[in-house]
């Protein structure tokens, strides 16, 4: 019997030793992260942040910013809708290579991406250099223009939402979509009908994720659309110019710019979340709506 209540309050020890530490290191880690806001906030002043956009080339690293990854995030989610659908239903021999290959651009360093990138469009891998078709066949060019910016950010955040997406499908209630094939829905009025619908929020999620990874991209782009002053400058970029001259100041105010620009986009993101209804502990089986988050 003493054996036993020895047994016990060590395990009870232990448990309560092992949750204490969790939420110290949770608590440390998120005191962390606000005292790296405070000190930014601290450091660039509401003036410093009206200063440095009242510069034109931070104004126009804005607008740049804000367009390359509004169509970057797009064309994101849209890779990622069917290619999260496959990921996370099909039971072909190549999901494990497609898996992989998604994974490959968050896992590689992003100047190697960018490096890639570099390579990919100026070396003989087709016979001859992609930006020589390019220029040839459409009178167009990629390296250190304003598409490298987009190609750059689509790499990493079409990786980001299509992994979202395939959580959000995980999450689909099965049982509605069969209904809705005996009702005689082809797959394609099932999908767009009853898939679709439940994964709303892995859609809103998916797009933001996309695109606060996209206005914050750095080293693909440096890499492979450069940091031209009012041609390929984008708002990480400017902070990058910006620092290595010296002007810590202006880095700093530019990258709170970044901070409320992804902040405000997940206090959005958050309002529509409540508004369509997050599932809570309260919902039966078969009433997740998909969110994957």
């Amino acid at each position: 019997m003493t054996l036993k209540r020895s047994s016990t309050s060590f395990g009870q020890l232990t448990e309560a030793t092992v949750r204490g530490l969790g939420f110290v290191l949770a608590f440390g880690f998120l005191t962390f992260i606000a005292l790296l806001l405070i000190a930014d906030v601290a450091y660039a002043s509401p003036s410093a942040i009206a200063d440095v956009l009242r510069r034109p080339e931070i104004r126009a690293s804005l607008r740049l910013t804000l367009l390359t990854a509004g169509v970057s995030s797009i064309i994101s989610v849209w890779i990622a809708v069917p290619l999260g659908l496959f990921l996370a239903r099909s039971r072909s021999r190549l999901r494990p290579v497609a898996a992989w290959l998604v994974d490959v651009p968050i896992t590689l360093p992003p100047l190697v991406v960018g490096i890639s990138l570099l390579i990919l469009f100026n070396t003989n891998v087709l016979g001859m250099p992609i930006e020589q078709m390019l220029r040839r066949w459409l009178g167009v060019s990629v390296t250190h223009r304003w598409p490298a910016i987009i190609l750059a950010q689509v790499c990493i955040g079409a990786s980001l939402a299509t992994r979202t997406m395939q959580i959000a499908y995980a999450r689909v209630d099965r049982r509605t979509e069969q209904v809705a094939r005996v009702f005689g829905c082809s797959r394609l009025q099932t999908f767009a009908w009853v898939t679709l619908p439940q994964v709303r929020l892995g859609l809103l999620s998916s797009a933001s994720l996309a695109f606060c990874r996209c206005i914050g991209e750095f080293g693909p782009i440096l890499v492979f659309a450069g940091a031209t002053r009012m041609q390929t400058e984008v708002l990480s970029t400017s902070v990058f110019l910006e620092w290595s001259v010296g002007d810590l100041r202006a880095a700093v105010a530019i990258s709170m710019i970044l901070v409320l620009l992804s902040l405000l986009l997940l206090a959005g993101l958050q309002i529509l979340e409540r508004q369509m209804g997050v599932p809570g502990q309260h919902d039966g089986p078969g009433q997740h709506d998909g969110t994957g988050v």
